[in-house]
């Protein structure tokens, strides 16, 4: 099969598209065909080394977390995922046309979606989720901040607070409120203005996934023994508020993901997607992509 192998830390030049053996399955295993995957920035971390301390890898090392494809094999202990179901993880290895997942990180993928709306979902949207749902987990009523909110992890977490019933704030760059108008939010922030900032107080939780100086500027807009979910570890100095920290990083849930990919199949959220390229262009992909200001997901189909 083909595949895009990591030899060594480094760029983008680094990702190599070659030929590689098709990997083999256990009894509880999947073997599924790739149809699409997607760029997340955990990946150009983990390929640039930067991530290398809490995410070590062995080299040659296939990079990747989404996956949406189609059934090919599966090991004697599953059962359900018949040949060609289409359906989708959070998975490893994904960039490449074929890949190994646990059958119980396994989702169908809802009949509205295609492949590549698929391949887009299963990192941020369970990301955004695990952000409210198990950091955070906020009470109906109380008011969240979602900083990065026009991202994809925020975008999946705005939607999350908003089904909990709780009051979500946006928080997003000044210039971006016209995009941001259209998010299912009770109110939006520009949180790089101090003006905006000066008038947030007592927030009962931050579902941060921007981390930075702009989490250092809004800690001390959460009331005390408030909350701050984080999917970027706990910040610096968030030990000097009366606030309780919950950093995570997040986990493989099937029945979760089917949840939410249904909301988006009946458009109750979305994740855009930017582009959609060929996987033999994942060089080009991953430099598109830290270069940042892209506004939405690049999808890669084999």
């Amino acid at each position: 099969m083909k595949a895009v192998l990591l030899y060594a830390y480094g760029g983008p030049e680094q990702l190599r598209y070659e030929e590689t053996q098709r990997p083999e399955y256990g009894d509880n295993e999947v073997l599924v065909r790739v149809r699409a995957t997607s760029v997340n920035p955990i990946d150009w971390k983990i390929r640039s080394g930067s991530a290398k301390s809490r995410m070590p890898i062995e080299f040659p090392a296939i990079l990747g977390r989404d996956l949406a494809g189609e059934v090919v094999e599966s090991g004697r202990n599953v059962t359900g995922f018949p040949k060609r179901m289409r359906v989708m993880a959070l998975a490893n290895g994904t960039y490449a046309e074929y890949t190994v997942a646990k059958a119980d990180a396994l989702a169908p993928i809802p009949d509205a979606l295609s492949f590549e709306q698929a391949g887009a979902l299963p990192l941020v949207t369970i990301t955004g989720a695990q952000l409210i749902e198990r950091a955070v987990k906020p009470q109906a009523g109380q008011t969240v901040l979602v900083t990065g909110a026009l991202g994809s992890v925020g975008r999946s977490a705005v939607h999350v607070a908003h089904k909990h019933g709780a009051r979500v704030l946006a928080g997003i760059r000044a210039k971006e409120k016209e995009e941001a108008a259209k998010l299912v939010a009770d109110g939006v922030v520009a949180i790089d203005s101090e003006e905006e900032i000066g008038h947030l107080h007592d927030l009962d939780a931050i579902a941060d996934t921007v981390g930075g100086a702009t989490i250092q500027r809004l800690m001390k807009c959460i009331r005390k023994g408030g909350v701050l979910g984080s999917v970027l570890g706990q910040p610096e100095g968030a030990d000097k508020y009366d606030i309780h920290v919950e950093a995570f990083m997040a986990q493989p849930d099937a029945s979760r993901l089917y949840q939410l990919a249904d909301d988006a199949a009946r458009q109750e959220f979305s994740i855009p997607i930017a582009r959609t390229m060929k996987l033999q262009d994942m060089p080009e992909a991953h430099r598109i992509s830290e270069q940042g200001g892209v506004a939405g997901k690049i999808v890669l189909v084999p």
